[in-house]
């Protein structure tokens, strides 16, 4: 008796191993998706196949992917029934659908949803000369504004330098008791400006010292004024619409682009049950219009083609503008929600998932697959169009600091050579000597208005006689 017990139980015992075994191997159903599951001849790749084989790695289990076969992510019709990749897990035909399948209320209902391993939301992809405009100020846009508020300073002090420099140096004026300096502060400033647009304003410096400051501020110039002009044409496009659309109101107060999103999609379900009037007015547009577009790549085509805006996943409009340089996602995301793994409603994997899913997280593992999936070709183009900051002028600016100082000490040169000289004409001390200098070549414009002074009396008493 107790032999046959022990036969009846090593046989129920084979019978659970032998369906364990069976079972172990999960059909997973998934979709074409660039870049979640793509055909690499007769296998399948991309962010989706590495996840699922990591997740498989850490809950030891064989797994057999298959492509749904009406193509669809899953939605419910009005007899409740659904399609896609939700109605195959909710028939049985699939023990796993992993693909970017939103978390909804109605599908957490229907079959049993992970942890998101994706954050997205809804978004708008645009052509970019679409999405920019022209502002008023968009003649600025070549430079940072400290940029500007370093060509400012330098303006400034460059002037300054000249009029200080054509005081101190005697190249510019011989005789300071007599003679006019051309190089007053005003005229410095003119001449600077007319350096710095090329144009050139005479006099031009007689003093050595005069002349390097001017030839470190033309070189400074011309660099600046090249920067400025490369920077300005390729930051903007020739065939500019001059519309300017950074999010969804802008998009619902403007009727000269049509807009879309995908058909039978969560997207369009966020639009058709909110209560918010400009999300509202948005989808009965798109009903109204019909501009529902069936698949990522019809939309992203006709968004390329310019004149529409295309609504959807902010992730995978992320990717889209990765592929091709002439889009650009706008900033505003609404709608936050998450991609998550679909099983069996009540099926105790569902936790395994999520844990193994935060794990990843965790170690850094989803955001290495996520940067491996959405390089993106066009970061030289971005760096192209970006405005200059300081630090990648300082070698200019540096130039001009040294052309500036080594023009001052060069006037203060030339003048205590020129009052050595004069002191030892006139028996002297040298430090007198140039204190007088100074004081001629900074106190001139009192001197003139006192002898202009005296001088009128003496031309009215002319005039009488």
């Amino acid at each position: 008796m107790l032999f046959v017990f022990f036969l009846w139980s090593v046989g129920f015992f084979f019978k659970i191993g032998t369906c364990t075994a069976a079972q172990s191997e999960l059909r997973i159903t998934t979709i074409l998706q660039e870049p979640y599951t793509m055909p690499k001849g007769s296998q399948l790749e991309g962010f989706c196949m590495d996840l699922l084989s990591e997740v498989a790695k850490k809950l030891d289990f064989k797994y057999k992917v298959h492509l749904v076969k009406d193509g669809s992510y899953g939605r419910q019709d009005d007899n409740g029934r659904w399609n896609g990749m939700v109605g195959e897990v909710v028939r049985g035909e699939a023990d796993l659908a992993i693909a970017p399948l939103t978390l909804t209320a109605a599908r957490e209902k229907a079959v049993g949803m992970s942890k998101p391993f994706m954050q997205t939301g809804i978004s708008i992809l645009l052509r970019k000369d679409i999405s920019e405009g022209t502002g008023f100020f968009d003649f600025l846009t070549p430079f940072s504004a400290e940029t500007w508020i370093g060509i400012i300073i330098a303006y400034l002090g460059t002037a300054v330098c000249f009029a200080i420099v054509a005081r101190v140096s005697p190249s510019e004026w011989s005789q300071p008791q007599s003679e006019q300096n051309t190089f007053s502060l005003p005229h410095s400033l003119w001449y600077a400006v007319g350096a710095l647009t090329l144009q050139g304003a005479g006099p031009h410096p007689r003093a050595f010292s005069g002349r390097v400051i001017c030839c470190s501020w033309w070189l400074f110039a011309m660099v600046i004024l090249a920067c400025y002009f490369s920077n300005l044409s390729s930051s903007k496009s020739p065939e500019s619409t001059q519309l300017n659309v950074k999010g969804f109101e802008d998009l619902a107060k403007q009727d000269v682009i049509e807009y879309g999103c995908l058909s039978a999609s969560s997207t369009l379900a966020f639009f058709k049950n909110s209560d918010n009037p400009v999300y509202r007015r948005i989808f009965e547009h798109m009903e109204r219009s019909k501009s529902l577009v069936l698949t990522m790549d019809e939309g992203i085509r006709r968004a390329k083609e310019g004149n529409f805006a295309f609504i959807g996943e902010s992730v995978s409009l992320d990717l889209a503008v990765a592929r091709h340089c002439d889009l650009v996602r706008a900033h505003e995301v609404v709608g936050m929600r998450g991609y998550s793994i679909a099983a069996t409603l009540g099926s105790p994997i569902i936790k395994n998932l999520s844990v193994a899913i935060l794990q990843l997280s965790e170690a850094g593992e989803l955001a290495y697959l996520q940067s491996k999936w959405w390089a993106s070709s066009c970061l030289e183009d971005k760096a192209k169009v970006t405005a200059l900051h300081p630090h990648s002028l300082k070698g200019m600016f540096a130039v001009l600091a040294l052309g500036l100082t080594l023009g001052m000490l060069l006037a203060v040169l030339e003048l205590a050579s020129r009052s050595r000289s004069r002191a030892e004409e006139e028996k002297k001390s040298f430090c007198r000597v140039l204190t007088e200098e100074l004081s001629l070549r900074f106190r001139k414009n009192d001197n003139n208005s006192a002898t202009k002074r005296a001088q009128e009396p003496a031309e009215k008493e002319t005039e009488k006689a």
